[in-house]
This record gives C-alpha cells, structure tokens and sequence, in this order.
C-alpha cells in the first residue's frame, strides 16, 4: 500500500487477499499464482523430506517418536483405503497416493496458523507485498488437485473395464443400453463427472478461505484499541484451536473422496 493510504478493512482484507501473479499470455485467464505453486510446491517437499528422513533412520526394533507417528499415520490411512477399496492391489497405487493427499494438504492448509503480518514482512524485505501464504485458500489450488483426482479416476476406470467397456458404462448406465437411453445415460454420467470435481474443491477452499477472512477481521479488530485487543486475542485464540480441527478435517475429507472417487473407478454396472 501506498505510503499516508488509509486502510479500510475492505482495503486491508483485498490487500492480504492478493496473489502475487504473473502473465504467461494475454488476458487474467493466462496468468500464474507463483505464490500458490511456489509455497506448495515447498511444502511439498517438505512433507516429502519428512517422511524420506523417518524412512532413513527407521528400525525394526522400538521405533522413537517420529517413527511411531508416521507408522500411526501410515496405519491409519491404510485403513481408510482397505475399508473402501475392495477391488484391487491398494499398495500398488492408492494407498501411497492418498498418503500423500492427506499430508500435502494439511501442510497447506497449516500455513494459515502462521500470522499473516510476521509472515510477510520478510517477504515485504524481497519486494514481494502481494505473497498469499495459504495454497488451498486459492481455488485454482483446490481444482487443480479435485481435476487431477478426475483424470486418476478416468484413468483407471480405462484400466479396470477397457474402453469399450467404459464408453458402453457412459452411454448405458445406469438406466439401460436401450439406444433411446443413452442420452439420458450420457448426460447423467456427465452431470456426475462435473459435480464430483466442483464438490470436491469448493469444499476446501470454501473452509480454507472463510478461515483465512475469519483471522484476518479478528486481527483488525486486535488494532482498534483495548477493547478490541482483548476480545479479539481471546476469539482469535480460540478461532485458532477450532481451526486446528477444521485444517485436519479438510485434509481427511479431501483424502477420504480422492479414495472414494477412485474406488468407484473400478466398479463395473
């Protein structure tokens, strides 16, 4: 911001809701987030990193605390997938790809615990005013993981039924192979690829962004006085450990689905 602007609070929330974007072409469309692909592309690693150095220092005999929780959360996922998908080697793709949902997801979502004014002042340092710190609260974010879900879920319905037998699905279930029926059919199947994709990335981002705009009117009112300080630390603390909650939640949701979506790739009507 300007140098004697005053902030309103619509002016304050547009300003930390800003990305940091960059043209590839011409128009809005054609643009970049590169602090939504940066941060999770980092956060990524991260998670990646975290459980490569577990797995290094793993051993057969007592495992120690890191390698206790990342056994519960291996445990625990697994079980989540053999619940769900009954039609398949779980091992071979699912299980390790929905590990990894879950992890990267909480890590993004996680990023809107770190206090958004400390967190862009070094970034300020760089000239970069504009870094959104929450990968899922931007939605091409969320879509792009819910459309790269879609095209797993194709993939493997390709896989487990071939393509005539995926084409014969699309065209004559669920009401008949009656040709007179496969409109009907064909736009009821295409109504059901649509949706799952817009459910399935709307719900994280809806939650993700309404907690980052939550934080952020609780700090500003921190900054209208005392009264203000005390009511907002005390709603802003207890807003945070309810969100603690909701950024695991999320994460589970997204995974549970992304199973979910490719376990009924493999169902044959």
């Amino acid at each position: 911001m300007a140098a004697g602007t005053e902030l309103t609070p619509s002016s304050y929330i547009e300003h930390h809701l800003t990305f940091f974007s960059k043209p590839v072409g011409e128009g809005g469309f054609w643009a970049l987030n590169v602090d939504t692909l940066v941060t999770a592309i980092l956060l990524g690693v991260v998670g990646i990193g975290f459980l490569w150095w577990v797995v290094r220092g793993a051993t057969s005999g007592v495992p120690d605390k890191r390698q206790a929780f990342v056994e519960l959360l291996i445990g625990f996922v697994d079980d989540q997938v053999k619940g769900i998908f009954q039609r398949g080697d779980r091992n071979r793709f699912l299980a390790p790809a929905a590990l990894t949902v879950f992890v990267w997801v909480i890590l993004m979502n996680a990023m809107d615990f770190l206090p958004v004014d400390i967190l862009v002042m070094p970034l300020a340092w760089l000239g970069l005013h504009e870094w959104r710190p929450v990968p899922t609260a931007d939605l091409n974010t969320t879509f792009a993981l819910s459309l790269s879900v879609l095209a797993l879920s194709v993939y493997f319905a390709v896989e487990s039924k071939g393509l005539g037998g995926w084409v014969h699905e699309l065209f004559c279930a669920p009401f008949g192979a009656h040709p007179l029926l496969w409109p009907a059919n064909f736009l009821f199947n295409l109504v059901e690829y649509i949706s799952k994709p817009l459910s399935h990335s709307m719900r994280l981002f809806g939650n993700m962004y309404a907690g980052e705009i939550l934080f952020l009117l609780l700090w500003m009112w921190a900054a209208t006085g005392l009264v203000g300080t005390v009511f907002g630390f005390l709603l802003g603390l207890g807003w945070a450990i309810f969100h603690i909650l909701i950024v695991v939640l999320q994460a589970y949701i997204f995974m549970m689905l992304t199973i979910v979506y490719i376990s009924m790739a493999h169902e044959h009507h």
